[in-house]
């Protein structure tokens, strides 16, 4: 039996992720509202959305989608959102609610801030307390769990399956990575932290001249990124908006993968997809110590303190030891495959959808 899922996208939702995992799910047909085309196997429902305030973004966003009500609930078995505090998911579950029991709510959650300020805000407070009785509870990470329990949400509602990653288009080539370029590809936003990673390029090209910074993504400090650019003698590159294919290629022809997140008062780094897709094509990571991610990110990679100078000196510790490089990247390789291969944990969430179904 084919599960029919509707998925309630935020106004800000991003490409290839948790509606693309959704529509990966075995025997699982996504129809989806959202505001932009989606990536991969879904009907497409062209929406609008009410957005008084434009200042917040994702989860954030103080938007409400546009004609969520017209859809017969006879067509759906589940309703899905990301995110317990998002104002689409107290949308979602006014229209569970309506169904009365004919349809099933899910909502995806990363979120790993037991006390996130936004809970206080009453919109968004009202979405939360409507979650209360979705179905289902899909974890990306750990402490999404932990975050639930301490607010009280019960157990049973509970399942974890940790991101994929699409270890067929981000694999190792080494096609001149022997060469010492960093790269980075994440928002040019000062909480990814590519002004710190500026920084860290400097110190470590006292010690090895040749090494340059490839950077990639859009955001806020993009004028930061194309200041140094403009100087040669930095070493800095802007390789502008990526599609994936674009960043495997990137990261194939790099050395070592290099990130500097620090927390906001809203957020905090939960797992971080680009350590993922650097992993999986067989690159080392340097990043700073944030929130969850060391859950993405293992030893023998570095987490150290938001400070240019640590971040240095990782750096230099892959790129002058071409030995541990490989020996690391290897490792990284393994891990993705066996952990987050993407075509696995798709099944895996299917496998959670399946798991509630049945009791």
């Amino acid at each position: 039996m084919t599960r029919r899922l509707l998925w309630v996208s935020l106004p800000d939702q991003r490409a290839r992720r948790e509606l693309y995992w959704m529509s990966r799910m075995p025997d699982t047909k996504v129809t989806a509202l959202a505001a932009q085309e989606p990536v991969g196997d879904i009907t497409w429902v062209p929406s609008t959305y009410r957005r008084p305030i434009k200042r917040f973004i994702e989860a954030g966003a103080f938007a409400w989608v546009d004609g969520l009500e017209r859809q017969p609930a006879s067509e759906y078995d589940w309703v899905t959102s990301l995110e317990l505090c998002s104002l689409v998911t107290g949308q979602a579950s006014k229209y569970r609610r309506r169904a009365s029991g004919r349809v099933k709510q899910a909502v995806i959650t990363w979120e790993n801030m037991p006390y996130q300020p936004l809970y206080r805000v009453p919109p968004y407070k009202q979405a939360l307390e409507s979650a209360r009785g979705a179905d289902l509870l899909l974890c990306m990470v750990d402490a999404a769990r932990d975050h639930l329990l301490l607010n009280g949400f019960t157990d049973e509602q509970i399942r974890v399956v940790k991101p994929g990653v699409d270890t067929e288009i981000f694999r190792p080539r080494r096609d001149g990575a022997d060469r010492p370029q960093i790269v980075f590809t994440s928002p040019l936003a000062e909480n990814k932290g590519i002004d710190r990673v500026l920084e860290a390029l400097q110190i470590v090209r006292r010690s090895v001249p040749e090494a340059t910074l490839v950077v990639a993504g859009q955001g806020p400090l993009r004028p930061l990124v194309e200041k140094a650019a403009a100087d040669p003698s930095n070493g800095v590159s802007l390789a502008g908006q990526l599609d994936a294919h674009g960043v495997a290629d990137l990261l194939a022809s790099s050395a070592v993968f290099c990130t500097a997140p620090r927390p906001t008062w809203k957020w905090s780094e939960q797992l971080g997809l680009a350590y993922l897709e650097a992993q999986a094509t067989g690159l080392p990571v340097v990043t700073t110590r944030c929130g969850t991610n060391d859950e993405a990110v293992h030893a023998p990679n570095l987490l150290v303190d938001d400070d240019a100078e640590a971040l240095a000196d990782g750096l230099l510790r892959f790129l002058q030891d071409t030995a541990l490089r490989t020996s690391v990247g290897a490792h990284n390789r393994a891990r993705m495959l066996a952990e987050h291969d993407l075509a696995t944990q798709c099944a895996r969430m299917g496998d959670a959808f399946a798991d509630v179904e049945r009791s």
